[in-house]
């Protein structure tokens, strides 16, 4: 009484091992194709150049004695610049970039207010690791630092010294 072997149980297991590593590799390369990584620079000679010029822009934030504060909320960041040697409180560039969600980077020109703070709107709160970075609006100097959110103490964003 032999059963056909398309009938038997232990065929239809070997074939269904290697089938299902066939399935799995199909579902990894659609999550692949529609979830693009963007982690990876094209031109990584051009942004290692770029370092450079940002670590210019950082020790001339030091030689103008210039830092800011930043605390943030579930609605508002706030930054509370210590101008230094500048000679008003400047018109800034302000990013924060989310270290694996290019989708939630924010990138905004702020004034300051009457008592010198400058002040974001967020949409939603900040939560997680973010590099935050200030630059003055004509790109003179810049201030930056690796922050995770969220923070119950205002936290001091640096020029070069920091290092």
């Amino acid at each position: 009484m032999n059963k056909p072997w398309y009938k038997q149980f232990w065929p239809w297991f070997l074939i269904a091992l290697p089938g299902s590593v066939v399935v799995a590799s199909f579902f990894t390369v659609s999550l692949l194709t529609e979830n693009k990584v963007s982690l990876v620079s094209e031109d990584y000679y051009k942004d290692g150049k770029g370092i450079n010029q940002d670590f210019s822009r950082l020790r001339k934030a030091d030689e103008l004695s210039v830092s800011a504060m930043l605390s943030a909320s579930d609605d508002t960041a706030m930054f509370t610049l210590e101008k230094g040697k500048l000679p008003q409180f400047p018109t800034l560039n302000i990013t924060f970039q989310h270290r694996t969600l290019p989708d939630k980077d924010i990138e905004t020109v702020v004034n300051a207010d009457a008592n010198g703070r400058y002040r974001i709107a967020l949409v939603e709160p900040l939560q997680g690791p973010w590099y935050v970075e200030v630059n003055a609006f004509d790109g003179s100097w810049a201030l930056n630092r690796k922050i995770n959110f969220p923070s119950s103490d205002p936290v001091k964003l640096y020029g070069k010294s920091k290092e």
